[in-house]
């Protein structure tokens, strides 16, 4: 095991004990009677990056598709809002170990969600959260990658959605999400992360 995925392991390692800590207080409620909601979704779509190597994309070009799955944790906040923890799971597992490279990108994003007295209702999201890369740039090709080095900045976002109320308990959202991002290094250039994607949330 190289040291990037040893890093790899750790973070998930230090987010698993922050989310079992979390799991010690889900059955307490707010004033409103609301708990703690565990779910997960899936973001797909595409960016414009001069600055990290996609391996979906030839040599060059800067950008390509995005696709990662998260681990969400909702806490309540105020009397129609929630405060989601967004922990990336697969894009950090499938390029530190097929790869050797880092891209995680955890977030927080605050979620209003409108009253409604029906099953469905309209929910609009901002985030914040930080990006932290290590590999190769753009330029490269990943049978023959260039050197690897650090790059990090803060990620800022936003997104908007349908909750549907399933008969399980479950809500399942749909959405679309808008990102930015720059990317700082010692070793290289300031550059640009920006894009978007279709989201598919499922909370409980």
């Amino acid at each position: 095991m190289t040291g990037l995925q040893k890093l790899v392991v750790s973070l998930f390692l230090l987010a698993s004990a922050g989310t079992a800590g979390a799991s010690t207080a889900a059955e307490s409620t707010d004033e409103d009677g609301r708990r703690i909601l565990w779910g997960t979704h899936l973001l797909a779509g595409g960016r414009y990056d001069d600055v990290r190597m996609c391996v979906g994309s030839p040599p060059g070009v800067p950008g390509g598709p995005i696709m990662d799955i998260y681990l969400d944790i909702r806490f309540p906040v105020g009397r129609h809002s929630w405060l989601a923890l967004n922990l990336p799971i697969m894009r950090p597992i499938l390029f530190g170990f097929a790869f050797d490279m880092l891209q995680f990108e955890p977030q927080v994003t605050w979620e209003y969600h409108f009253p409604t007295s029906g099953k469905t209702g309209w929910v609009l999201g901002a985030g914040l959260g930080i990006v932290f890369h290590y590999g190769p740039d753009y330029l490269s090709d990943p049978n023959s990658p260039g050197p690897s080095f650090f790059a990090a900045g803060p990620l800022f976002s936003i997104s908007g959605g349908l909750a549907v109320s399933g008969g399980s308990g479950g809500t399942w959202m749909p959405g679309l999400k808008l990102f930015y991002a720059p990317l700082f290094s010692a070793e290289y250039d300031t550059g640009t992360v920006a894009g978007g994607g279709v989201e598919l949330h499922y909370f409980f």
